[in-house]
């Protein structure tokens, strides 16, 4: 077999090798007359052929056997796990060469951009269920290297629930829905699931993760990937090195709410497909850093847990994460089905330059992934869709089974002298870009068994609990709560609740409490009070508003050039702003002279939202704050009258404070939000007030000065705090 990077098509980005590749297998719709499979032009899809107008459909009617029967057979097998996801396309960066400690080649050269695919994914639930579920994330990148693909198939968390891959079918049996009765979808809160983890206590420094704010992500933008396991950097010279993977967001990490999540599922399941999918269209290109953490093989053994050990993660304070490189999304898929559901990837496509570890469960998975797109992509040649081809050449005597897409000519065995011994190994010398396994010596009994240096299954969890801010701390417990108080089994709420008492006396008792359970007496034994301040959210906090999305509250008689200048100062932040209304269409402009306004005939910068009105984006009705990470109600006293009719309004108001979200309001609107942050009168009597991220503004204040307080709000993403102090002033 040969295949090499296509040069067909005419649209293709000739500096994306891929794109390019990927332009021969583009069909781009036009005047053509429809036709059978077998090109045949026909003249009618819309009835089947009978005898007489109202007579029996006829056997002979090829035309229409043949639609139903692709139809029939156009859905394959999803995912058995991270079935639901969303992927991109883009390039990865290299900042500086990293030959002194491996060959890869995409990591050879500063500036070199490699094409990638990114697939992000839920967990549990199946291809229908939404997007923000608590769940871990699937984080997969696919690099088409000039050496061949490399996947990193990784997570939105740097460690897992299982050591050894062989509990994985456990696992996964477990986390699925109850099998009587397919409940639930797309969660973890059953009995199954939990019966297992209390069984399994391996599971437990994962699931403070999965408890944590990190399994609700606010955007695939907005979170971390990791690889998981530690792997092995290759130099040409043969030398080894251990390594770990991180990626870290450009714009911060951020998550949701509980509450918000779940209100979200129903107004939106495709909150972060769409996120993801709108914000390339829109220019907004996600942008992540690539880092590792590299331990010398003379250091393996030198922490007080094992890195082989894929339920533990090397914490930053002793190995700290060297950038290495920035990765850009800047293209959507064009076919859902042809490229984002038939990606395959598979932890063992490498490259030269990176090798495994002994990792149990990553050397399980090496094989697992592998079978799993056989039955899936209907046989072996899944490689060769165009998804999957690499953009390096390929030469080998793989043949035929289904789906084969090359007229293969020649001989089809190694050694061969009728083809001219063609294609020809390499030979076990040293050869730059040719794979070479990494040569060690190993030995030992042929057992059954874990090592000792696994069996710490509590210090690391005590690290993660002991490092979060107490927002974090109280969302882990209410999050704990949740999901076991939807366990009707008592024993199994017990045993998970002793289990948490091994990582925190506070945390058990806070959990039990909630249940209506009586408290652990003590800690089975004494916890440490190490910290890792990396492990934090609040140390990854976005800082950048870019790309955030503000729904501006507005009715008929509204302040038109105060929301003109509002939005247009926003957009200027980077933050995307939208007018919402009680109905669609225009919103008729009022009085003005407040903040930033310019009376009813103000004319805005925006030639949509100038003159008497103003263009409504988005109708109240079809709408909740939850797709939104701010809100400001605009001035304007006959449109403040209005919000204040419309039960809509305060509902949008109250879940938006609820959920920590900045809020904003102008002029006579400030009035507003008095019932809504509990006080008696709003918060800040002054011309512009920010409090806890409620900003708000009196008139004759100035424009820039709400806005800089209102982007600073927007940049600390939330106030999980507010409501525990009360205002000052």
């Amino acid at each position: 077999m040969a295949v090499g990077p296509s040069t067909a098509g005419s649209g293709a980005d000739r500096d994306d090798p891929k794109d390019t590749q990927l332009e021969a297998f583009r069909h781009r719709p036009a005047q053509y007359t429809i036709t059978t499979d077998q090109g045949v032009r026909i003249d009618d899809t819309d009835n089947s052929l009978r005898a007489g107008e109202r007579g029996p459909t006829l056997l002979e009617d090829f035309q229409g056997r043949e639609k139903l029967t692709h139809f029939d057979h156009e859905r394959i097998p999803e995912r058995v796990v991270h079935a639901r996801g969303s992927a991109a396309y883009g390039y990865f960066e290299c900042y500086e060469p990293l030959t002194d400690v491996t060959c890869a080649d995409f990591l050879s050269e500063p500036g070199l951009r490699t094409p990638v695919f990114v697939r992000f994914s839920t967990v549990q639930g199946p291809r229908g269920s939404a997007d923000t579920v608590r769940d871990v994330r699937g984080f997969a990148t696919k690099f088409y290297t000039r050496q061949g693909n490399y996947d990193l198939v990784g997570n939105n968390m740097p460690v897992f629930f299982i050591q050894d891959a062989i509990k994985f079918p456990d696992f996964v049996h477990a986390v699925k829905p109850e099998p009587q009765n397919e409940m639930p979808t797309g969660g973890t809160a059953h009995d199954t699931f939990w019966d297992f983890c209390s069984l399994q206590p391996e599971s437990t420094h994962m699931l403070m993760w999965a408890m944590s704010d990190r399994a609700i992500p606010r955007s695939f933008r907005m979170m971390q990937g990791f690889g998981v396991h530690t792997f092995r950097f290759v130099t040409e010279d043969g030398r080894g090195t251990f390594v770990k993977f991180h990626w870290r967001p450009r714009l911060g990490v951020a998550s949701q709410v509980w509450d918000e999540a779940q209100l979200t599922a129903g107004r939106d399941p495709d909150f972060h497909r769409r996120d993801l999918w709108e914000a390339i269209e829109g220019g907004d290109y996600p942008e992540w850093e690539l880092g590792v953490q590299l331990v010398p093989e003379d250091d393996e053994l030198a922490f007080d847990f094992d890195i082989l050990d894929a339920t533990k993660l090397i914490p930053e304070e002793l190995v700290p994460v060297r950038a290495v490189g920035r990765m850009v999304l800047d293209r959507n898929p064009e076919n859902f089905f042809a490229e984002t559901e038939q990606a395959a990837f598979h932890t063992a496509n490498i490259v030269p330059g990176i090798d495994f570890s002994n990792d149990p469960l990553l050397q399980g998975r090496n094989f697992s992934y592998l079978d799993t797109q056989l039955i899936r992509l209907g046989g072996p040649n899944f490689s060769q869709l165009p998804v999957n081809r690499p953009v390096a050449d390929v030469h080998h005597n793989h043949r035929d089974g289904y789906g084969q897409q090359v007229i293969h000519r020649g001989t089809s065995y190694a050694p061969n002298s009728l083809g001219g011994n063609q294609p020809h190994q390499a030979g076990q010398e040293h050869h730059h870009g040719v794979f070479q396994h990494y040569q060690r010596r190993v030995d030992g009994d042929v057992i059954r068994r874990r090592s000792g240096s696994f069996s710490d299954h509590y210090s690391q969890a005590t690290l993660f609990w002991n490092s979060m801010a107490g927002w974090e701390r109280r969302h882990i417990v209410e999050a704990f709560r949740f999901e076991l108080g939807k366990v009707e089994k008592a024993e199994i709420r017990e045993r998970m609740v002793g289990n948490l008492a091994h990582v925190s006396a506070e945390l058990a008792e806070q959990v039990a409490v909630g249940l209506g359970m009586t408290p652990p007496d003590k800690a089975p034994e004494p916890q440490h009070d190490r910290t890792s301040p990396a492990l934090s959210q609040a140390a990854l906090l976005p800082g950048d508003p870019s790309t955030r999305k503000v729904a501006v509250l507005a009715a008929d008689g509204v302040d038109a050039a105060q929301v003109a200048s509002l939005v247009a100062a926003l957009e200027n932040r980077g933050v995307h702003a939208q007018v919402v209304g009680p109905h669609g269409g225009t919103l008729r402009g009022g009085e003005g002279g407040g903040i930033g306004g310019g009376g009813a005939g103000g004319e805005g910068p925006d030639g949509g939202r100038r003159g008497q009105g103003i263009a409504v984006d988005v109708a109240l009705p079809t709408t909740a704050s939850v797709l939104y990470d701010a809100v400001v109600v605009a001035g304007g006293e006959e449109s403040v009258r209005s919000l204040a009719r419309e039960p809509g309004v305060t509902l949008f108001l109250q879940e938006a404070y609820r959920h920590g979200k900045p809020i904003g309001a102008l002029d006579t609107a400030v009035g507003l939000l008095a019932g809504i942050t509990g006080e008696e009168t709003a918060p800040g009597g002054g011309r512009v007030s920010s409090w806890q991220g409620v900003v708000t503004a009196g008139g004759g204040g100035e424009p820039r000065d709400f806005t800089d307080a209102f982007v600073a709000a927007l940049a600390a993403h939330r106030f999980p705090d507010r409501g525990q102090n009360d205002p000052e002033g």
